[in-house]
């Protein structure tokens, strides 16, 4: 996968986990939360927590020493499965969370690989998860460039999600339209064109400058004006040719050129700065959709099918639809040790009681989450395996729509036709 599709995946696990660790809570401190960054090893973590589990032996109440312990030691088992933390670092987060009427269920959720570096080692045991360092992961850093000219000033900035900053506001001083005596007409003119050429080449060069170190991030850069000089400069090259490439193809008419007008400008373009992000979705629907009624379609559709198709190494490109909930739970039998290795695997939400053991049929008390993955990323990582593109979908779109209730959120673009 390219760089920025890794990136867009490790985003969509982390969003899936937070959206389910936000709603999780204990009936007291026993919900234990361990961060690990990249330089930290974990032996020092283990260590620290085979300390905590004898710190936990002095709690006096009975029921919390023995969820927190528990939960400790879960945490202590699933360290075993790791030699560092990667290169991003590790969270984990284990405890007995409430599930509804007094129920409780233990929980082990890891997250691995987010999507940017965490920054400092953290344990903590409380009522509800510590969420903060990855939380500040998911703040939306897409941004639109913003720029409105006329020949008698400009202003430029950028809009990130409901911010909209106007980095400079600049003036021409282009003469006005009456010579001075002793000039001829021809001369003049040449003299008010160099004059505009000289603005209009000073504004794009301050805006591209202000916009290109962070190029990656936007996603258009969106023009506006009161008048024709928007697309004059537009057509004639004016802007740096990175920031040429990402300039929208729709220009917009505002009343002014001023910090007044990049806001005026916001209004107008905001359907567009959403469409933008959506017709990419809509394209690569329309291209399964497109795939699935030919004779021999080269896409699939559906758990079991594309799962097959995955192993195979036969997928191009998966879509995943953003509505797809549950996890892949990894469950052991303390009485039984159920499974080749102790342990089997069931789908199942967050808010669902653990099964009871399929061999020896013992209640679900004795029946023990060792670890949960989400059923999103589960597939994200078969297909990182297999060089499959990940393409998420959102529910915003009549495409995303027909994906979540017509193919169960589960679709595939096949490198080859399945027969």
């Amino acid at each position: 996968m390219a760089d920025d599709a890794k990136v867009s995946a490790r985003r969509m696990r982390l969003k899936l986990a937070l959206e389910e660790l936000r709603e999780m809570k204990g009936f007291g401190t026993e919900l234990v939360t361990l961060i690990i960054p990249p330089d930290r090893q974990i032996s020092d973590a283990r260590s620290m927590l085979q300390n905590e589990h004898g710190q936990a032996a002095n709690i006096k109440s009975k029921g919390t020493r023995k969820n927190v312990q528990g939960a400790i030691e879960s945490a202590i088992s699933t360290l075993s499965r790791f030699k560092t933390p990667g290169e991003n670092g590790l969270a984990i987060f284990v405890g007995s969370i409430i599930i509804g009427n007094n129920k409780s269920r233990m929980v082990n959720v890891v997250v691995q690989d987010p999507p940017q570096p965490l920054i400092s080692f953290r344990y903590r045991c409380d009522s509800r998860f510590e969420l903060t360092q990855l939380e500040d992961m998911l703040v939306d850093k897409k941004s639109y460039a913003l720029f409105v000219i006329d020949r008698s000033e400009a202003a430029y900035g950028i809009a990130s999600g409901k911010r909209i900053h106007v980095q400079e506001h600049l003036v021409s001083n282009i003469m006005g339209k009456h010579r001075q005596g002793g000039q001829s007409a021809q001369r003049f003119e040449r003299l008010i064109e160099e004059a505009a050429h000289n603005f209009f080449k000073r504004a794009t060069e301050h805006a591209s400058a202000y916009w290109l170190p962070n190029l990656e991030h936007i996603q258009a850069v969106i023009i506006g004006g009161p008048g024709a000089t928007k697309d004059f400069v537009v057509k004639n090259e004016y802007f740096h040719h990175e920031i040429a490439k990402k300039i929208a193809k729709t220009t917009f008419d505002v009343g002014y050129s001023n910090e007044s007008g990049v806001r005026e400008l916001v209004e107008n373009a905001g359907q567009l700065m959403g469409e933008i992000e959506l017709d990419a979705e809509r394209q690569i629907m329309n291209r399964f959709l497109t795939e699935l009624i030919r004779t021999h379609p080269k896409a699939t559709y559906g758990e079991m099918m594309i799962k097959e198709a995955l192993d195979k190494g036969a997928v191009d490109t998966l879509l995943l639809s953003e509505g797809l909930r549950g996890n892949i739970v990894e469950l052991e039998c303390k009485k039984c040790g159920h499974g080749e290795d102790g342990s089997w695997e069931e789908r199942l939400t967050r808010q669902q009681e653990l099964p009871d053991c399929p061999s020896c049929e013992a209640s679900n008390d004795t029946v023990r989450e060792r670890a949960s993955i989400s059923f999103i990323d589960s597939l994200s990582i078969m297909a990182e395996e297999s060089n499959t593109e990940v393409v998420y979908i959102s529910v915003d779109t009549e495409e995303g729509s027909q994906l979540i209730q017509g193919f169960g959120g589960l679709a595939a673009i096949l490198r080859y036709p399945l027969m």
